[in-house]
């Protein structure tokens, strides 16, 4: 497949099919796709007889989108001014890009008007076009994202199966392009893998590779004077000291400067809003953390002002009374975003005071802020502004989520320059998907970091107790750079009593790493039987992973499954041992790997967390603390951690016998890695909750106390892991644990809330368990999580799924109904208790929700095959083979096609 063709013909078929021009698949050449037209040559026009100025559009869209990129690309190495300059020619690619969008989105509408036959040709080919352009770079495609989103939106209104097939094609595409995304995000050294069922592929393309072929078409030189911009040569001294003083006597002014806030405090600021779909997701994310913001909208967004002077409001004119009544402060942007320094007279008041009288219409209580766009002003807008009773606010940290495709790269560049400057008026947009991801990265590490968040008290910006942010909110960031394990699984024992399940055991835990967790197979180092004598358990910890170079911000999970022993030292103190597969009993000392060795190794890895993970049981290492609070987890981020949890103490047998040929230890670990141990519902588990739900569920049902703590040397922080969000729609083929697998957790889950009962005592939210030397310590149970309602009704949908898998259907139905009382429309929930209700042999009922899954999202194939189960039970014959030929329709190469078939034999 050929993917190197420009983008620009994708959105360039959207305007032909506007203009009234057919477009045709190759394939349908010389066919009459519209049944309403006579005859097909009156009917067609071949796509080369497009012309260039319909293809303007789309190409100046792509070619702005590019520019940026080049003008931005050295930013670290660009002089203030020089930076200045770019951005602010970048910013005017932006927003002329924004009015492009629009227009495109217009046209798309008018597609809708569109014969049928016209309609579908033209998304094929828009489609095909995004997907499989000739000259188009992978980055190239995040450029249009928003285009594939309003593409999405407006096909879902239609309910014809053409058109369900297309919304479904789009969602695949915009897959894609997250996995395009995380390319980048994770600094384009992991290669893509390849996604037969997508139709974008994504391809082994390097940045670097990227920015080199735009470099080839544009130099950011020629694009800034294009844009009438020169930056001037480095002033001589006494210019430079007139900068200076110009801008000392800028600072007094009524002007606003992130420079002149307290240390370590900064503001958030959002401009160009209100957005009918990011701005209120914006506002969740600052609710949730309880800081302080400040939205610069703009006027247009709001609504119109007519020629007489009177204001009208539109339908965003809510969403700027929401963010009023959750307390943040609304500021004037201009009324259309125009360039203010090169405005004059009625031009200049009239996008200034029709912004203000439609701020002052949605309420009065709007802040006498004011930002210029672009940050451009000139003497006659600071006067009018000081004639008005307006402040202008600038910025000293610009995000440029504007042009920045990448969130992660978004949240370093704020960072970066937070940590530089020490305080600032922070600039983002709340017109970006990506400034979304972006935000929770900055306020978690900046909140770990001990700032301050700023919010306007009607005068100035000022941190009051009530801005203070949440120290309840325990989610965590991973932030980890590179993912590395080493687990080991010894069964086969030379002169140590044989094990059966240990090999077993570590092969599970290197599927779940992998496939759960995303740990790169190849930084996943294996040892097992054989191979895992002294000499190799050590050559691993030395050799690879120091040869590996770990990173500060690495991380390291250890899994030893096999035998383990504690000696009496001549002191008294007890040392423990890890037994490799040629260690002999009688030269413990020699043969066996020292608890001490596995301390050193944990304190010389260059990386951010260690933990170990040892289903053995033995004592003889002393921790120095277990437990955490939700402050401490703010921290973590910066704090080194190394930790250990044990299956057991001195002399007690691990036991086997857990279902799935797993000792019980790791069946709970792999228990809680599913999702058991996230206790404080944040979508992360920390080495202390796995600890809190491992040891006492464990104790419950065998003889084993497993031990957990921190290694000496250890600065507190704490090993992560982040749950992935499970989007899997329940159906027949829906895996569920066996009896004997469904018995043991009942038994784990009775039993650890009894332990958790009786050991809590009057401590309230503290459980206690071992440390390695066999004595109690007491672990604080983290406090449940703020969330947004999004993340909610994930949570709830995630807990039903597992709920589902060990057949506690009436649970499982609880927890999909929370959901849906989160989210009403969320299709995943919605699909997944109709499930519930067709186990249960509530077939109508089941029917009904399956149905409304469609309504949500019309192009989930699964829904149809669901609905065509539920009503060929209720003796629905039409309707159920309605539903399989739907299904067929949207996923002909799906695993299920040949059940369906025969179902529909069945139904004749």
């Amino acid at each position: 497949m050929n993917y190197r063709r420009p983008l620009i013909a994708a959105i360039a078929l959207s305007l032909v099919a506007a203009a009234g021009f057919l477009v045709y698949k190759k394939s349908d050449a010389g066919k009459n796709t519209d049944p309403s037209s006579g005859n097909p040559a009156e009917s067609s026009a071949p796509i080369a007889a497009v012309s260039a100025e319909i293809l303007n559009g789309p190409e100046q869209l792509l070619a702005a989108y590019r520019k940026i990129i080049v003008l931005l690309a050295d930013e670290k190495n660009l002089s203030s001014k020089e930076k200045a300059a770019a951005n602010q020619v970048g910013q005017s690619l932006f927003h002329e890009n924004l009015a492009r969008l629009e227009k495109i989105n217009e046209q798309q509408r008018q597609l809708q008007t569109q014969p049928v036959a016209q309609r579908e040709a033209s998304y094929d080919a828009l489609l095909a076009y995004i997907e499989s352009g000739k000259d188009l770079y992978d980055a190239d495609r995040l450029a249009f994202r928003e285009v594939l989103l309003s593409l999405q939106k407006q096909v879902a209104v239609e309910q014809t199966l053409p058109a369900i097939k297309v919304h479904k094609r789009i969602s695949e595409d915009l897959t894609a392009l997250d996995d395009i995304e995380k390319q980048y995000d994770q600094e384009l050294k992991d290669i893509f893998s390849r996604f037969d069922s997508r139709a974008i592929q994504p391809k082994r393309e390097r940045w670097d590779d990227y920015l080199a072929h735009l470099r080839g078409i544009y130099t950011r030189e020629q694009i800034m004077k294009d844009y009438g911009v020169i930056v001037p040569y480095v002033p001589t001294a006494e210019v430079a000291a007139q900068d200076a003083k110009e801008n000392k006597e800028a600072s007094k002014s009524s002007e606003i400067f992130g420079n002149g806030l307290p240390p370590k405090t900064v503001v958030l600021s959002f401009d160009d809003g209100p957005h009918p779909r990011y701005t209120a997701e914006i506002a969740a994310i600052l609710k949730q953390y309880n800081v302080p913001a400040v939205f610069f909208e703009v006027g247009k967004n709001i609504g119109n002002v007519n020629a007489q002077g009177k204001e009208s409001l539109g339908n965003n004119a809510k969403i700027s009374r929401d963010l009023l009544a959750a307390g943040y402060a609304l500021g004037n942007h201009s009324y259309s975003h125009a360039l203010l320094s090169k405005q004059t007279g009625n031009s200049l008041h009239d996008e200034i005071t029709q912004t203000d009288q439609l701020l002052k219409a949605v309420d009065a209580k709007r802040s006498p802020l004011f930002r210029f766009p672009y940050g451009a002003r000139n003497k006659e807008g600071m006067e009018l502004l000081s004639s008005l009773g307006l402040r202008s606010v600038m910025w000293n940290i610009d995000s440029l989520d504007w042009a920045d495709p990448v969130p992660s790269s978004i949240a370093d560049r704020v960072l970066s320059s937070v940590s530089k400057e020490q305080r600032g008026i922070i600039l983002f947009h709340d017109i970006h998907e990506r400034s979304i991801k972006a935000l929770p990265l900055v306020l978690d590490k900046l909140i770990a970091d001990g700032y301050s968040f700023a919010g306007w008290d009607g005068k100035e910006f000022t941190v009051s107790k009530d801005n203070k942010p949440s120290t309840e909110k325990t989610s965590v960031s991973t932030g980890y750079q590179n993912s590395w394990a080493v687990v080991i699984g010894i069964n086969d024992y030379a002169k140590w009593p044989k094990l059966q399940y240990a090999v077993q055991d570590a092969k599970a835990i290197r599927d779940t790493l992998v496939n759960r967790f995303g740990f790169s197979s190849d930084k996943v180092l294996t040892l097992s039987n054989g191979e895992a004598t002294r000499n190799n358990i050590m050559a691993l910890f030395h050799d690879k992973l120091a040869h590996a170079q770990l990173k500060k911000d690495d991380r390291v999970f250890v899994f030893f499954a096999g035998h383990g022993a504690t000696r009496k030292l001549s002191s008294g103190r007890n040392l423990g041992y890890i037994i490799p597969v040629d260690s002999d009993p009688d030269q413990l000392a020699s043969d066996a790997i020292p608890m001490t060795d596995l301390q050193n190794i944990a304190e010389s890895l260059n990386a951010k967390h260690v933990l170990f993970v040892m289903d053995a049981c033995y004592s003889g290492l002393g921790l120095t603390r277990g437990g955490g609070s939700s402050n401490f987890l703010r921290e973590n981020a910066k704090r080194m951690g190394r930790q250990m949890l044990t299956a057991g103490g001195a002399d007690q047998m691990v036991a086997d016998g857990g279902p799935n040929g797993h000792s019980i230890f790791t069946w709970t670990l792999l228990q809680a890695l599913s999702g058991k141990a996230d206790l404080n519902g944040d979508g992360m588990i920390t080495a202390t909750e796995l600890a809190a739900y491992i040891a006492p569920a464990v104790s419950s049902v065998s003889q084993q106390t497993p031990a957990f703590g921190s290694l000496p040397g250890s600065e507190g922080g704490e090993f992560v892991f982040e749950l992935p969000t499970e989007t899997e729609f329940l159906s027949a083929q829906t895996s569920q644990l066996p009896a004997d697998a469904i018995a043991m957790n009942t038994k784990l889950d009775n039993g650890r809330k009894a332990e958790v009962a009786e050991n809590s005592g009057s401590s309230g939210g503290t459980i206690t368990i071992k440390n390695l030397q066999g004595e109690e310590q007491k672990i604080a149970t983290p406090k449940q999580a703020d969330a947004s309602t999004r993340q909610l009704a994930q949570r709830a949908n995630d807990k039903g799924l597992q709920l589902y898998k060990e057949k506690q259907y009436q649970e499982a139905e609880k927890a999909f109904t929370e959901a849906l009382k989160y989210r009403p429309d969320f299709g995943l929930a919605a699909n997944n208790l109709g499930f519930v209700y067709y186990k249960q042999e509530k077939y109508a009922e089941a029917a009904r929700w399956f149905e409304n899954t469609l309504q949500i999202d019309a192009s989930r194939a699964i829904a149809y095959l669901n609905l065509g189960d539920a009503r060929a039970h209720l003796g629905e014959t039409e309707k159920a083979k309605k539903a399989y030929n739907s299904f067929l329709e949207l996923a002909p190469n799906n695993p299920n096609v040949p059940y369906v078939r025969e179902q529909l034999k069945k139904l004749g």
